[in-house]
């Protein structure tokens, strides 16, 4: 199949990657991908685009000193051009509430279980 991103120089290797520039010059991600996937994976739960998104729009508003509730999530992604629904973002913080990797806290905003900021931290 011909590929309209390929030069037509006769050369096949891109100089660039999809997102218009080198790869070097791509920050890294916020808090690694990686550290997230561990603690997923150590609280036996698959790795997911959503629960990515999610546990790193928490670890966000934590080191700015600040809560979020569904709604806050759904908005700091929504932000990001993450376009998930409200009910979809909703659901996620449930399931992460019942397997302890974040808790529902008394003014109704999600934060990180210490247990899992410990595996993090290790990470």
């Amino acid at each position: 199949m011909y590929n309209t991103q390929l030069p037509t120089d006769g050369s096949n290797a891109p100089t660039s990657n999809a997102l218009g520039g080198d790869a070097l010059d791509q920050p890294a991600e916020r808090h690694g991908n990686e550290r997230i996937r561990l603690l997923l994976k150590s609280f036996g739960l698959r790795t997911s685009l959503i629960r990515l998104k999610v546990i790193d729009a928490l670890l966000v508003a934590a080191e700015h000193d600040r809560s979020l509730g569904v709604r806050g999530v759904h908005t700091q992604l929504l932000e990001l051009d993450i376009p998930l629904s409200f009910l979809s973002v909703r659901e996620v913080l449930k399931r992460l509430c019942s397997e302890g990797v974040i808790v529902l806290n008394p003014d109704k905003s999600y934060s990180l279980h210490p247990k899992a900021a410990a595996v993090l931290h290790q990470a």
